[in-house]
């Protein structure tokens, strides 16, 4: 049908514009976030660029269910706004009749964030967390950026080296290099004209200065001693390799089913139920979608919005009550769908009533 076509391409024209948006936000406020975690040191800088895609992967699932939502909402409350609705109802079309096209439009987008939720977003936290265990287990010398102040693991020493220069063997060869370190309660300032690192029989793993001076003393006091040496050997400290700390939230979906621990099946309830959120926020947007033209146009996305909320917060209560042992695992992932179910029920029956009740006293009829 005509009306059918016009308001897939609507919802599809609505769902670009909002989901630019919404990512463009939630880029950025991420984007601040790892800037702010790597100026502190606790992220490398290199890796923010890999972090903000594992994080836009993870938050994916619940940015196109809002999407989803809005675009449905806005395109129909403009259909409402702009006395179109009234056209189509004169015409015989009943309120239910957009359920076909608004099925049409969010089953592909509900399958693309089933698979986001179940499978992708998983595997983007399991990937960032072995990103990021790579990152904190680089030693000291990994971390040297040339033309850079860099902080070692411990931060109790900083390097700044002018150059990296390429060799064949396994050392790494340095030039014009600057080391501040706190060594017993006295600062040493070590300056060399080249280094390379060596790795010792049992394993350790050393950096060696040639050609440099050692400036050593207390801070604020004026005596200070000054040493010239031809080699200067300093041992890098590495971090132990702890493991990746595998969290729920990072288990593939196929590892939870088969765990019967509670906090497995409450994260199992948040996947399952993002997806089953997402299609039934996409019909409760036809009646949350009415608009008196005569009145104000903001009452009612307020209360959709509200609703998406409320929705998405007994989501996580569901969760979280599953994951706590306080609420089966069969009650908590149908629960809230089936509330909201209800919900959507007792909406349309009260738009279709007030449908009936404008056909039946109409001017023209």
């Amino acid at each position: 049908m005509i009306f059918q076509r016009a308001a897939q391409r609507e919802f599809a024209q609505t769902a670009a514009a909002v989901f630019v948006a919404l990512f463009a936000i939630m880029l950025t406020t991420q984007l601040i976030r790892l800037l702010g975690q790597a100026a502190g040191g606790r992220i490398a800088s290199e890796a923010v660029v890999a972090m903000l895609g594992f994080t836009a992967l993870n938050y994916l699932p619940v940015l196109l269910s809002l999407t989803l939502f809005i675009a449905i909402l806005l395109s129909l409350s403009r259909v409402y706004r702009d006395s179109e609705m009234a056209i189509w109802f004169s015409a015989g079309v009943p309120l239910t009749a957009w359920m076909r096209p608004v099925l049409r439009f969010a089953l592909p987008i509900v399958l693309v964030i089933a698979v986001l939720s179940l499978f992708l977003s998983p595997w983007a936290l399991g990937k960032r967390a072995d990103y990021q265990e790579r990152m904190d287990q680089r030693d000291d010398v990994a971390r040297v950026s040339p033309g850079a102040f860099k902080e070692s693991a411990r931060g109790d020493r900083v390097f700044f080296v002018e150059s990296v220069t390429d060799a064949d063997t396994q050392e790494d060869h340095v030039k014009n290099i600057f080391i501040n370190s706190l060594q017993h309660g006295r600062l040493g300032v070590m300056a060399a004209a080249q280094g390379h690192t060596e790795v010792a029989a049992n394993g350790d793993k050393f950096i060696v200065l040639t050609e440099g001076r050692r400036y050593e003393g207390e801070a604020g006091a004026a005596e200070y001693r000054v040493m010239e040496f031809e080699r200067y050997s300093m041992r890098i400290d590495t971090r132990e390799n702890r493991g990746i700390d595998k969290s729920l939230k990072s288990m593939a979906t196929r590892e939870l089913l088969r765990d019967i621990n509670p906090a497995s099946q409450g994260e199992l309830v948040w996947r399952i139920g993002v997806p089953l959120s997402a299609l039934t926020l996409a019909f409760l947007a036809i009646p949350l979608s009415f608009v008196n033209p005569r009145a104000g146009r903001a009452n009612n996305l307020l209360f959709a919005l509200l609703t998406f909320m409320i929705y998405n917060n007994l989501l996580s209560l569901s969760q979280a009550w599953v994951a706590q042992g306080r609420l089966p695992f069969e009650i908590g992932a149908w629960a809230v769908h089936v509330l909201m179910f209800i919900t959507l029920i007792l909406l349309f029956w009260k738009r279709l009533a007030v449908f009936s009740l404008w056909r039946s006293w109409r001017p023209w009829r």
